[in-house]
């Protein structure tokens, strides 16, 4: 069953000026794995935290550093959560989740659905 869904939608350009103005914004949104890839698809990680935000019902307190996009073996993204998020997606009952990020024409796009 559907928990819930997300879905989120960021400039590439107005991303990528923020996060250089604003050094210590890397260290709040990403996890050392994400950190330091291409503009484009630190925008997608981002739009992936923020759409799992709102598949989870977007609580208070969820730290976006509790949730990692990682790469399977065979290249497909998937979400890896832990602490507040791991604990809003367990009092959801949410067993699976499915991730979709894409990127072109400077826009970062991605959908979460939270399934039980």
């Amino acid at each position: 069953m559907i928990v819930g869904v997300g879905i989120d939608v960021v400039d590439v350009a107005r991303f990528s000026a923020r996060m250089t103005a604003n050094h210590r914004l890397g260290d709040r949104l990403f996890t050392e794995e994400e950190q330091g890839l291409r503009p484009e698809s630190m925008a997608a990680r981002f739009a992936a935290k923020e759409a799992l935000a709102k598949a989870l019902g977007a609580p208070v307190g969820l730290r976006w550093t509790d949730a990692t996009v990682v790469r399977d073996d065979d290249g497909r993204p998937r979400l890896s959560i832990t602490g507040t998020v791991k604990a809003r997606a367990d009092e959801l009952g949410v067993t699976s989740l499915h991730l979709s990020l894409s990127h072109d024409a400077g826009v970062a796009t991605a959908v979460v659905i939270a399934e039980s």
